[in-house]
């Protein structure tokens, strides 16, 4: 037995390396070694730190848009196949930085046999710049309405500055910090999250994306406080009015009669007036009505304000008599009119008041419904246009009209549907 396989040992030899030989040609052949490239592959920067070590700090950009390489791998064909993106790893050390501009990229393949891998572009070229911190307030804004019967109290951001640090020619660009957030609906005080918008001195939106700030994970939030409203009446004092010889304060009125006020509810309960000092209409030898724009934004109580805060401007009205006489006041729609010619309709041409100023004894002054003694009498007027047209006043014994009244009047034909 051991004499027939020693027989031919050397063809045995030699064919068991021919037939290896063959096994491995059939295996490159069906297996080659070849490449396949790999698109968008992204390039980490690593020890960045070593630029903020430097004696003027200094923040870098990349440019040529080689944030990102294709990368090309050479192992055999089944290796290929089951290479995915995920698996490259391109990484560029920022301690290998060359001419200030540039830094090799090293491309790995994670758990894979492969021959060679390397990027395309083989640098990842950067921009260095001196790098600035600079500190900034954080203004709130808000958007939208807060439910009715409530104002917004205190806006305030958390915290009220941010620190703000990248190229010094980013970072001086800035003019200012918002923090904006939704306030529609709401009904109490509330800490909402934001996020920084960054903006130029023309008020365009700044790029963050080569900042950094110091809030960390917690961001920014905005505390809103939330203020009751409250409708209230307002009361003058008049004892600094003064009429001129031969003439009586008669009154005033103001408009508006009744403002909004917000504040804590528990300092609202204690408001139920706004009263207004005699100073505020001190006014002397007055012969005729008058106005006044009175501010009371100043005489509001402690802790309280407007709910509107360009609601402050109150216009009051003074008005004086002669002495035996009486002002009244009529609007146009409660004028009696007589003999409105058929085909015509009547439309006022003032919404105002006038004034019908009597004299007479004051008892019979006190006793005058001016309502029911006014009244226009228009059959001289039968034709459509714009007519000044003059008041009859009906006045009891021993009154006379100190000045004659007139009103201003279109007449339009009646339209008819046919």
């Amino acid at each position: 037995m051991k004499e027939r396989l020693m027989n031919n040992i050397g063809l045995k030899i030699l064919a068991f390396l021919i037939a290896g030989l063959l096994w491995l040609t059939v295996v490159n052949i069906d297996n080659p070694i070849t490449d396949q490239t790999y698109k968008n592959i992204p390039v980490s920067v690593i020890n960045a730190e070593v630029l903020a070590s430097e004696e003027t700090p200094k923040t870098y950009q990349i440019v040529d848009d080689t944030q990102t390489v294709d990368v090309t791998v050479k192992a055999k064909r089944s290796v290929l196949s089951k290479i995915e993106a995920k698996d490259i790893v391109a990484v560029a050390d920022m301690k290998e930085l060359t001419l200030n501009t540039q830094i090799p990229i090293q491309v790995t393949v994670k758990g894979h046999e492969y021959k060679e891998a390397y990027s395309n572009p083989r640098n990842l070229q950067i921009k260095l710049e001196d790098e600035e911190t600079k500190k900034f307030p954080i203004v709130p804004k808000t958007t939208g309405t807060v439910r009715d019967g409530y104002v917004l109290g205190s806006v305030t951001a958390v915290p009220e500055q941010v620190s703000i640090r990248g190229p010094k020619s980013v970072v001086e660009t800035i003019s200012k910090v918002e923090a904006k957030v939704n306030v529609s609906g709401l009904s109490q005080d509330i800490l909402m999250k934001s996020e920084l918008k960054l903006y130029d001195q023309d008020n365009e939106e700044i790029d963050q994306s080569l900042l950094s700030n110091n809030l960390g994970t917690e961001g920014v939030s905005i505390n809103i406080e939330l203020f009751r409203t409250k409708k209230i009446p307002l009361e003058f004092d008049t004892s600094r009015i003064r009429a001129a010889d031969g003439y009586e304060f008669s009154k005033i009125t103001y408009e508006p009669q009744e403002i909004s006020i917000s504040g804590e509810q528990r300092i609202l309960k204690t408001v139920d007036k706004i009263e207004i000092p005699a100073s505020a209409l001190e006014m002397d030898d007055i012969k005729e009505k008058t106005e006044k724009v009175v501010d009371i934004s100043s005489y509001l109580p402690e802790e309280i304000e407007l709910a509107d805060e360009n609601a402050g401007s109150v216009v009051v009205t003074v008005f004086v008599e002669k002495d035996g006489a009486k002002t009244f006041e009529i609007t146009p729609g409660t004028i009696t009119v007589d003999n409105l010619a058929k085909g015509l309709v009547l439309d006022y041409k003032t919404a105002d008041a006038l004034e019908v100023q009597v004299r007479g004894p004051k008892d019979a002054l006190e006793g005058i419904k001016i309502n029911e003694c006014v009244s226009i009498d228009l059959k001289d007027y039968v034709e459509p246009g714009i007519y000044d047209v003059p008041v009859t006043v009906k006045l009891p014994e021993h009154c006379t009209l100190e000045k004659s009244v007139t009103v201003s009047i279109e007449l339009k034909e009646l339209e008819t549907h046919q």
